[in-house]
């Protein structure tokens, strides 16, 4: 089984510069499964069923959020009632959605996990002691167990792939919109990498105008911020996954999107 995850989706023109390289990934990889951060996809912060529903329609089959998950209250009642929109499983319980979901791809039965780390960001439970809970419940209903921990450290991030490691097939990080050159298959079989990267402007601070990003920096007042819309790029991972449910390869994606 080939899964491709894409990272953080930042905006229109990372939604639009996704739909134009989307079939050419397809053609170059063959995924069964695309997974897709969704969690700034619109106007840069959150997500809406506008958003969740036009990146479904261009061929993601589940998409992942983190820190912005609940950016929209719009969203509240289709996340509660979408089964490939997920949040956090690690927020609080009464929180809309769902923290999994259960596919199917290339005749095995895949459970997404989306987790937030608890350094820099706020969740309600450890993400370690919550993975833990959910690999063991659903381990009779999945074969395979891929997960998107959507956290700012990097020492959380590398943690999670070794409390993982022979117990996913993959553990990718997501959040800091920048793709880190670790992308490795552990000793046990996990696929890692620390951050994915982003899929919207490299003319940018991290999907938002450099000159917006710049000016509250060397001023440290308040600055709207917009999206940034040139040289998009997608950045991405495809992982190999073999019957056991563990990785057998993980090939980083970093191009931009075509005109």
């Amino acid at each position: 089984m080939r899964v491709l995850f894409v990272g953080d989706v930042v905006g229109k023109p990372g939604r639009a510069g996704l739909a134009r390289a989307l079939p050419g990934l397809r053609e170059r990889h063959r995924p069964d499964l695309v997974i897709v951060n969704g969690e700034n996809s619109a106007g840069g912060l959150g997500i809406t069923r506008k958003t969740a529903e036009e990146l479904l329609a261009i061929g993601a089959d589940v998409i992942t959020l983190g820190n912005h998950s609940f950016r929209h209250r719009e969203v509240f009642n289709y996340l509660d009632g979408s089964e490939r929109v997920i949040r956090p499983a690690n927020f609080m319980s009464g929180n809309p959605g769902h923290g999994h979901a259960l596919v199917e791809a290339a005749g095995m039965r895949v459970c997404v996990i989306n987790l937030s780390g608890q350094l820099e960001l706020r969740a309600a439970r450890s993400p370690f002691s919550e993975v833990d809970a959910l690999r063991d419940r659903l381990d009779s209903q999945a074969d395979a167990f891929f997960v998107d921990f959507h956290a700012e450290v990097t020492s959380e991030k590398v943690a999670m792939g070794w409390h993982l490691d022979g117990r996913a097939a993959a553990v990718v990080g997501t959040h800091t919109h920048v793709p880190t050159a670790d992308a490795r298959v552990l000793p046990r079989g996990t696929a890692f990498i620390c951050d994915v990267g982003m899929t919207g402007s490299r003319a940018s601070v991290l999907g938002v105008r450099w000159e917006q990003a710049l000016q509250s920096f060397r001023t440290q007042m308040s600055v709207r911020f917009d999206t940034a819309e040139d040289d998009v790029w997608v950045n991405a991972v495809v992982v190999e996954v073999a019957g056991d449910g563990l990785a057998t390869s993980i090939e980083q994606v970093l191009e931009p999107a075509p005109d």
